[in-house]
């Protein structure tokens, strides 16, 4: 009876741990951030619940969008690839009509941002910023 007990339990533990993977991969995401950029706004360090759905479906592994729903308004924080590859948190401050944005840091003399790379697609972004803790 003991075993039957056992195997119940771990296959709970696996499903569960399978639901939060396929929540973390397609639906919600965390980070922790590092930096000055974001700045009073959000501090080194604070965590972030990032909604990988506020603009559309865009799959791991994949560098664009399946389906677009939405594009970032202004003052939207976002969580994007800069066009060097790597992950930035900024403030979305213009959608421009070719398919691109600017996104600038609060912190000015702290940030790394669009005044530095340019404009970025909207298919790096990965998605937008709904908590910070």
């Amino acid at each position: 009876m003991k075993k039957k007990e056992d195997g119940a339990i771990l296959r709970d533990i696996l499903l569960a741990l399978s639901f939060a993977f396929i929540l973390k991969l397609f639906f919600f995401d965390f980070m922790i951030t590092q930096g000055e950029s974001m700045k009073p706004a959000i501090k080194d360090g604070s965590v972030l619940i990032i909604n990988r759905l506020a603009y559309g479906f865009r799959p791991p592994l994949l560098n664009n969008y399946l389906y677009r729903w939405a594009f970032p308004d202004e003052g939207n924080v976002i969580v994007f690839y800069t066009p060097a590859g790597d992950l930035a948190v900024k403030r979305c401050v213009k959608v421009l009509n070719d398919g691109r944005f600017i996104a600038l840091g609060d912190n000015s003399l702290e940030s790394y941002d669009s005044r530095s790379y340019g404009p970025v697609s909207v298919d790096n972004i990965l998605g937008k910023v709904v908590g910070i803790k």
